[in-house]
């Protein structure tokens, strides 16, 4: 028996240029998916990092907020005008915020 050698069909450049394309493609969308998926987690990061110091900035404004209320009470003002031996005259107090 002969045995009848088959006819290997050769592929075009065009056919050529769209399996390289393909093959590429492949090989790069999961490349491309780590490193935007790791863009996007230090951007993540950063912005947790910009949400506490926010926090930790508006804390800090009330605590002061607090104390230039406490400072700026009645009983405050009235001890410091004593202890310096002015007196009190209640119309010329301005609070200024």
């Amino acid at each position: 028996m002969a045995r009848k050698k088959g006819k290997r069909l050769k592929l075009l450049k065009g056919e050529k240029m769209m399996y390289f394309v393909i093959v590429l493609l492949i090989a790069l969308i999961p490349i491309v998916n780590v490193f935007t998926s790791a863009a996007l987690t230090k951007s993540n990061i950063a912005l947790e990092k910009l949400k506490r110091d926010i926090e930790v900035q508006s804390n800090e404004n009330e605590s002061l907020e607090m104390q230039i209320d406490e400072l700026a009470s009645l009983e405050n003002i009235q001890e410091v005008a004593k202890a310096y031996g002015l007196s009190f005259d209640n119309t010329n107090i301005l609070i200024i915020k």
